[in-house]
């Protein structure tokens, strides 16, 4: 038994649209090729998981698919029959003064049956779907702004009825009447710098396309930045760890700090302690929106002991401890 759009999301049939969103946007995520670039598997799955999505994210398409099930595609079709069989005077059988059919409802061109006669039922522009891509990008393409270039379905007139959705009278089958057939395309896209995990960039009028000369959806980038080895984000702030020596820290120095834009003095105060935080403004990440702000960065202080001592420096430091202790004696003394 085929897998239902429903189960594909994990969702049950009475979800909201809001549930399926969000199990649309997670399973995208989790499945996306650009995530998964050595599963070969993954990019079957997303198109799975989209291919639920279209059908499910949309008011319309949904009812068809809860009424008929894997025949949705052939409701307008089904739908017609019934209402043609319903003015011919009722349903099938001897007497009744109506008409069956047998066959493939798939086989049956409904358009060139009926709507020569009766005329086809008015179906008004409607606005394409939005879709939603995940957008993994790393730390420093968050902060300069990351450009990709994706993948996307995209329509062009039938090549079959020439964009009229009809040959002869009679409904193109191509295309189901729509005038236009899908296509993939490449789009060059970008996210600015500041987005974070959870920013959503839209493209205006780069979704599905419309229907019945309706405008196209638009597309969003749902952006999710990869973890950084060596920074932790915060917001609009960057924070690191730097590496001191235990000289600097006892004594005072200047060790360099990292920043996304290169290295940087960091002047160490003398009697610095280990996971000591220093403050250095403008460093972080670029503020969303705003190209003339950034975060700041917060640079925690390590300090580093060392793994090996000589004699001399072993002497010193046993003379060291001797003469703290003689003067922590003085003091309790006094």
């Amino acid at each position: 038994m085929a897998t239902s759009f429903y189960e594909t999301l994990g969702v049950p049939r009475g979800a909201s649209a809001k549930e399926i969103r969000a199990a649309y946007r997670r399973l995208a995520r989790k499945h996306h090729p650009d995530v998964n670039p050595n599963d070969a598997g993954a990019e079957a799955r997303f198109k799975e998981v989209q291919a639920a999505y279209d059908v499910l994210g949309d008011e319309e398409t949904r009812k068809r698919y809860d009424k008929y099930g894997e025949r949705w595609e052939q409701a307008e079709r089904i739908e017609e029959m019934e209402r043609q069989r319903a003015r011919f005077g009722g349903g099938p059988g001897p007497g009744s003064g109506g008409f069956s059919f047998e066959g493939n409802l798939g086989d049956l061109d409904l358009g060139g049956i009926f709507g020569g006669i009766f005329g086809g039922a008015p179906r008004g522009p409607r606005r394409g779907q939005d879709v939603e891509l995940p957008f993994g990008i790393t730390l420093e393409e968050a902060a300069a702004g990351a450009a990709r270039t994706v993948e996307l379905q995209g329509s062009a007139p039938c090549a079959a009825c020439g964009g009229e959705g009809a040959i002869g009278g009679a409904r193109c089958h191509a295309c189901a009447g729509e005038g236009r057939s899908a296509v993939p395309r490449r789009l060059e896209v970008k996210a600015p710098p500041g987005v974070r995990t959870g920013s959503r960039v839209r493209i205006a009028g780069e979704g599905r396309p419309g229907r019945g000369g309706g405008p196209p959806g638009d597309l969003y980038l749902l952006v999710a930045v990869r973890p950084h080895a060596r920074f932790e984000r915060h917001g609009d702030d960057l924070a690191v760890e730097v590496a001191v020596p235990w000289l600097d820290a006892v004594l005072g120095g200047e060790v360099e700090a990292p920043t996304l834009d290169g290295r940087v003095l960091l002047t160490i105060p003398p009697l610095t302690q280990n996971g000591r935080r220093f403050r250095l403004g403008g460093k972080g990440m670029p503020v969303l929106g705003r190209a003339d702000r950034r975060g700041d960065l917060v640079a925690r202080v390590s300090v580093r002991l060392p793994e090996r001592l000589s004699e001399r420096e072993r002497e010193l430091f046993e003379e060291l401890r001797r003469q703290r202790a003689e003067a922590t004696a003085a003091r309790a003394a006094g």
